[in-house]
């Protein structure tokens, strides 16, 4: 058994998963606890800050450190690759499923025996792997139950279609997988052609979007999950819900600020020159398949749902997080505002193009009107 869930609690655990260059943050959308004033924060107003205090920001920074240096003697434990459950008769979804830990998850769920979707943006990809995968099959195998979706999250039209697609099957989606990101470091800021700052898109709106339109149909897969992938990054972040976008000038832009800054809000797509610096330093920093294992750990184990009820039935104000060594994780002391984090999912269905009241009326299963790709999720 990778992790323990069933008699631990971790102390602000944020529905997730957290990767150490792969692991995952199974989230849903956390609540947040009290608000943390973070020494030396900047007040924009009564109780409201504006940047992290420098007593948050180092500790989040020694928490980076920490883990790039120390990833993998913590999850010395864990099984490589780790052992799944068979998933037959489970719909799973995973985005960015062609390349690094997506292409690593997408594989393991599917020789698992999972109905897998891979759902992204280049399909002709996606259908090259799938045979390569079907090729090293034994003959006593069972042919692999994969399908390809095209979804490109640097466009919520396209993340409007493919929730309109797949909630027309009225079929049950029983694990989404928002494994896509982008972390595009030293580049000029750049915005989608939706308006929003790339990195915000991409981390965080898109996958909200996604999570939101398929509701309807994780309900119909009820027990489901939703594993939001996300990164330590997210402990040196903070998201004004008034500067989402990063253009009011209040803080220079740059491009670990907006990567850092979507993860908190809530990564894959990193430069060739960074792949190539983490094939030198290789005893410090997982390989796919090692970072894989926080992902398929909270999509598959039957602990997660257990653990997820437990903080449920304490009233715990954030939901589960589950870090790179498959165990119970403290998310970062921002993500446990609860004023910001109020904000900052008010701001995010008004971006996104749903109403405020989008949420509960998809839980009763009433049909909501989305801005983008002019459907109703139902």
């Amino acid at each position: 058994m990778a992790g323990d869930l069933r008699h631990r609690r971790a102390g602000g655990a944020d529905a997730g998963e957290e990767e150490g260059d792969g692991g995952a943050e199974a989230a849903a959308k956390a609540k947040a606890g009290p608000p943390s004033g973070g020494e030396g924060a900047e007040a924009a107003g009564p109780g409201r800050k504006e940047a992290l205090g420098w007593l948050e920001w180092s500790r989040g920074w020694m928490g980076v450190v920490g883990e790039f240096f120390f990833q993998r003697i913590a999850a010395s434990h864990l099984a490589n690759p780790l052992e799944l459950p068979p998933l037959d008769g489970v719909s799973i979804i995973v985005t960015g499923a062609t390349s690094g830990i997506g292409l690593e998850i997408a594989r393991q769920l599917a020789q698992a025996g999972a109905h897998l979707v891979m759902a992204v943006r280049r399909p002709k990809v996606a259908r090259e792997l799938i045979q390569k995968w079907q090729n090293e099959q034994t003959e006593v195998s069972m042919p692999l139950n994969i399908e390809v979706m095209e979804l490109d999250l640097i466009s919520l039209d396209s993340v409007a279609r493919f929730a309109d697609t797949w909630n027309a099957r009225m079929a049950p989606l029983h694990v989404l997988i928002n494994n896509a990101g982008i972390f595009t470091i030293g580049e000029p800021q750049r915005f989608t052609k939706d308006g929003y700052e790339e990195h915000m898109q991409v981390n965080h709106l898109a996958p909200a979007l996604l999570a939101m339109l398929l509701l309807p149909s994780l309900i119909r897969g009820s027990p489901s999950r939703i594993i939001n992938v996300n990164s330590v990054m997210h402990t040196i972040g903070f998201v004004d819900a008034e500067d989402m976008n990063l253009t009011s000038g209040k803080h220079k832009y740059r491009s670990w600020l907006g990567y850092s800054n979507s993860k908190l809000a809530q990564a894959r797509d990193l430069p060739k020159i960074l792949v190539a610096g983490y094939r030198l330093i290789p005893y410090f920093i997982f390989d796919p398949q090692e970072g894989s294992r926080s992902t398929l750990f909270a999509a598959s184990d039957p602990q997660v749902p257990e653990y997820c009820e437990t903080l449920k039935s304490e009233d715990w104000p954030v939901c589960a997080c589950i870090n790179y060594d498959c165990n119970p994780m403290n998310a970062s002391e921002e993500a446990h505002n609860l004023e910001t984090s109020q904000l900052v999912w008010e701001k995010t269905l008004e971006m996104i193009g749903l109403p405020s009241d989008a949420l509960e009326k998809l839980i009763e299963g009433e049909p909501v009107q989305c801005r983008y790709g002019q459907q109703k999720a139902e």
